[in-house]
């Protein structure tokens, strides 16, 4: 999924879901944060102290040439939670929707209602539970079960530099790309391009099993809408079972889906101004109001707001340690990253047979 669902989908989930909208925003914004906090490693400040990172997302295509131990602890906790389904690590690697473990994750999360890192631990856990959606069949590790053969999609359009690869015929280009791409990207879903993260799409595909996966994204990301509001709903009552909760009304979710279905531009941010636009003009029943702004790097992000830096790689002079680095976003954020990648590697996979960190 992409910043429109994650930011702005998850923001109307939380709100209609009874969140105040200054936690809603730092939901949503945690939720989105995890495809944006790619700095790993020690920041350090000015009088010696030091804080730890971890990345939660590689830059664009670093994902091809990361050693695969490295990838474990990036795109299996945050965006392929395995399923632990099956018998073998590949197969039980692989990621489903709304599985068993997924929803033990979520309870995990919902314990800490009310702790400090509470509100970011929800978004970072919210975009890995209803990436299970968007990502189910892929794994987070290197699988043959990634492999994507004859990738065929209703309604979408190729941009980006797979444009570049055009040759005599549009039927050679998609068995190029699908070769190229299956040996280059072995983890994830990214030898199936973007499709698995634009809620409208129709695809199918021949997956490294050899057996015919047809995808229809609309009824999944709904579902995902509909999950996150009990989520929500649930973490505020301070309830484990947030299955039983009422989810989205059928006023609000009939329009949710009508606007993932027509919100097509294929560019990630264009849709979510679209979406924000929309909340703005009280398009969602029962919510009218401004979404603020994401911004992801750079001046005005929470890594700026927290220690004035405006760099991935931290340079520029070493911050400050103060009190408001320690009560920042970015320094609850971070924490609640090593929480649940820790609990998610440590505890609750090992627990459903699945070692890989």
């Amino acid at each position: 999924m992409n910043i429109d669902f994650h930011y702005g989908v998850v923001y109307i989930a939380a709100r209609v879901g009874g969140m105040p909208a200054g936690d809603a925003i730092t939901v949503a914004h945690a939720c989105q944060y995890v495809d944006d906090a790619t700095t790993a490693g020690i920041l350090r400040f000015k009088g010696g102290e030091t804080f730890e990172r971890f990345a939660t997302a590689h830059k664009l295509f670093d994902y091809a040439t990361t050693e695969d131990d490295k990838n474990r602890l990036v795109w299996t906790p945050f965006h392929f939670l395995p399923a632990a389904e099956g018998t073998t690590l590949h197969e039980k690697a692989i990621c489903r929707p709304d599985s068993v473990v997924a929803r033990e994750v979520v309870r995990r999360a919902i314990r800490q209602q009310g702790t400090a890192t509470g509100l970011h631990r929800l978004g970072v856990t919210l975009h890995t539970y209803v990436d299970t959606w968007a990502h189910q069949g892929f794994a987070g590790i290197e699988s043959p079960g990634n492999r994507v053969h004859l990738l065929e999609a209703q309604d979408c359009t190729r941009k980006g530099w797979l444009a570049r690869l055009k040759l005599a015929t549009e039927h050679l280009i998609e068995h190029v790309e699908e070769d190229v791409l299956t040996i280059a990207l072995p983890v994830g879903h990214g030898a199936a391009l973007h499709y698995p993260d634009q809620p409208w799409a129709k695809w199918h595909y021949i997956d490294g099993r050899n057996e015919f996966v047809q995808r229809h994204n609309l009824p999944e990301f709904v579902q995902a809408a509909e999950m996150t509001c009990r989520v929500v709903r649930a973490y505020l009552a301070k309830r484990e079972d947030f299955e039983t909760q009422p989810g989205l009304p059928d006023n609000v979710k009939d329009v949710l889906t009508n606007l993932l279905d027509t919100n097509r531009n294929e560019d990630d941010n264009a849709r979510l101004l679209h979406i924000r636009n929309v909340v703005e003009s009280g398009g969602i029943p029962g919510l009218k109001e401004s979404i603020p702004e994401y911004v992801p790097k750079g001046v005005g992000s929470w890594k700026y707001k927290a220690t004035g830096l405006t760099h991935d790689d931290d340079t520029g002079d070493d911050p400050e340690w103060t009190e408001a680095f320690e009560n920042s976003d970015y320094r609850l954020f971070h924490d609640a990253v090593k929480e649940h990648r820790f609990v998610t590697t440590q505890e609750i996979l090992p627990s459903h047979g699945l070692r890989i960190a």
